[in-house]
This record gives structure tokens, C-alpha cells and sequence, in this order.
């Protein structure tokens, strides 16, 4: 089997357990062992080889029976190794406090499951010489919020401690301001709205959140306006003030609230419904405004607008700090 080996568990599986899939009967029955193990973790270790089903390496789906013998074999874990790494991107402020920059779309923001390189993180290790606040955790110094993969645009990092604790705080307590642009696949009924409610792990596919009711998820809250509009109602571009930060919040609301799912939304929404054909996920994180740790003073960055969205641009174009989000609750 892959990889060093722990230790060792085996579970037999029961009457009442049997005919369920291996990947979601573990995570519950290891549990009860008393080890807290993710789904994720344990499909992964299904592929490599270190859990076996009667001996047997088998897919994670594979249905199981009354008396099956479930060996699993736990990996040594395994020290991540952040190394600076010479890529290329765009900083739109930086001292020796913050760094601020525009993060490009397909760029994971640190080291993770499967992504263990090739991250902002790595490329701002290389950036800053190594000086990355370390409090955030050995594999994201300096990581105080993050973006998906596919979404571009203003991100800051802290490169100090006084400024790591600053603004965990400020975006805690939602001192900061966060505006995206987003263009939907057909068109919101009002041209602008407050979206308020609680958003939570969907409860089927596991990949995807959603809005879910009291007291499961978190509180979630977005305002946003609608830009410009299609003619034809095919698409519209947004703009969205997040007042929390809630994993795929934006998408989220804008597809279950709204009925408008982003384009080229790979996990919300399905390509062919889509009404324009675009070439990546069009959400971008247009501005950021947060206070400097040490001084206070007040600082706003504006992230360059990507050339895939130009279509959908007004005429006159979208200029650095022009008042465009005038809806705020």
C-alpha cells in the first residue's frame, strides 16, 4: 500500500450499514472510534491504496455488505515544504506591513489537497524574500482571507504580526470593504436588493454550499446592482458588496436567490444552460478597502478590471474609483 503507514483500524460492517457507499459510511463509523477524519481524506486514501475492502483496493463509491472487513491503514502525515517560487504577479500595495495584489483566476491561494505548489502563496514567499507573517499557519503565512481558484482580484496578505492581528480583526468584525463585479447567466428581477441568509454545506453534494435555514450555516449577507443589462436578458453585470465571508458566497445567493447563476461557473452553473459562452468564472474581486494596522489610515485598492469581462463593460467603461456600488443596505 502507498506511503507510510500509523496505525491501523478495522471495522466490520454491519447489517444496518450495508448497501451504502465505502466513502460515506467511514467518515461516521471512524467517529465512533473516536478519530475525526474528513470525507475528502478518506476518499483520497481509498485511491491510493490505503484503505482495502477484504483485502481489496476498490473505488470510493463501491457498495458495501454485511461483513465486510474495512482495513484501514492511516498515512503518516506528511511535513508540508513551502518553497518561494518565481511567479509572476501584479501588487498593487505593498509595505512592510501588507501586500496587496490582484490575484489572477486558476491561481490557488495556498498549498492544499492536490495543490502543492504553484500557489500565491508560494509565489509571495519568493516576493517578499520569505517575509510572510507565520501566525496564519506553517502552509499560508500570511493568509487572512482567501478567494476560490477561479475567482481574480484583490487579495492582502500580512507580512508582519501587527498587521496579521489587525486584520483578522477588521475583517472579523467587517471593517473591511469588499466589492466584486459578476456577470450572471440571465437577469436578476430587481435591479438591486439585499440578500440575507444563512449559508451551509449542501447536504448531497458535498462540494457545493447553499442556502440553508436556522440554525445550520452561517449568517451571510450581500447587497448588490445591477450595471448593465443584455437587451435580450441573457446576461447582467453585478456589482456585489459581501458583508461576510461565507465560502462561495456570491455564487451562491446570486444562483439559489436571485435564479442567476454566474457564467462559467463550473460547480453552479452547468455550461450547456448557459445563455453566452465565456472561458472562466466571471467573478472578480474589483475592490478592497481596509484600514492600515499600524497608522490607520484609511486605504482602498481597485484590482484592474480582466479583459473577459469587456463585453460586458458599460460603454464608457468602469474607471478606478468611480461610485458604482451605491446600494449598501
Amino acid at each position: 500500500m502507498a506511503g507510510k503507514k500509523g496505525d491501523t483500524i478495522e471495522i466490520i460492517v454491519s447489517e444496518a450499514d450495508a448497501g451504502g457507499r465505502l466513502d460515506r459510511f467511514l467518515p461516521s463509523s471512524v467517529a465512533k472510534l473516536g478519530r475525526e477524519i474528513s470525507r475528502a481524506s478518506l476518499q483520497g486514501w481509498i485511491k491510493d491504496g490505503d484503505i482495502l475492502l477484504n483485502g481489496q483496493k476498490v473505488k470510493p463509491r463501491h457498495a458495501i455488505a454485511a461483513g465486510d472487513r474495512i482495513e484501514i491503514c492511516i498515512p503518516e502525515p506528511t511535513e508540508t515544504i513551502l518553497l518561494p517560487e518565481e511567479i509572476e504577479i501584479e501588487v498593487l500595495f505593498e509595505d512592510e506591513d501588507l501586500i496587496v495584489v490582484n490575484k489572477a483566476p486558476g491561481m490557488v491561494v495556498h498549498p492544499g489537497s492536490g495543490n502543492d505548489s504553484g500557489t500565491l502563496v508560494n509565489a509571495l514567499l519568493h516576493h517578499t524574500g520569505g517575509k510572510l507573517c507565520e501566525l496564519a499557519g506553517e502552509d499560508r503565512p500570511g493568509i487572512v482571507h482567501r478567494l476560490d481558484k477561479d475567482t481574480s482580484g484583490c487579495l492582502v496578505a500580512a507580512k508582519s504580526e501587527v498587521a496579521y492581528r489587525s486584520l483578522v480583526e477588521q475583517f472579523s468584525e467587517r471593517r473591511t470593504r469588499k466589492e466584486y463585479l459578476a456577470v450572471t447567466n440571465g437577469q436578476p428581477s430587481a435591479l438591486q436588493g439585499e440578500i440575507r441568509t444563512r449559508i451551509g454545506r449542501h447536504p448531497v453534494h458535498r462540494q457545493r454550499m447553499a442556502v440553508v435555514e436556522e440554525p445550520a450555516g452561517k449568517e451571510a449577507a450581500t447587497d448588490y446592482e445591477v450595471v448593465q443589462c443584455d437587451p435580450e436578458g441573457h446576461w447582467a453585470l453585478l456589482a456585489c458588496l459581501i458583508h461576510t465571508g461565507r465560502t462561495h458566497q456570491i455564487r451562491v445567493h446570486l444562483r439559489e436567490v436571485l435564479g442567476c447563476a454566474i457564467l462559467g461557473d463550473p460547480i453552479y452553473a452547468p455550461r450547456k444552460k448557459a445563455r453566452v459562452n465565456v472561458d472562466r468564472l466571471m467573478l472578480h474581486a474589483w475592490r478592497l478597502s481596509l484600514d492600515h494596522p499600524r497608522d490607520g489610515r484609511r486605504l482602498s485598492f481597485d484590482a484592474s478590471i480582466p479583459t473577459a469581462f469587456g463585453p460586458f463593460l458599460p460603454s464608457d467603461g468602469l474607471s478606478p474609483g468611480s461610485d458604482v456600488m451605491k446600494h449598501e443596505g
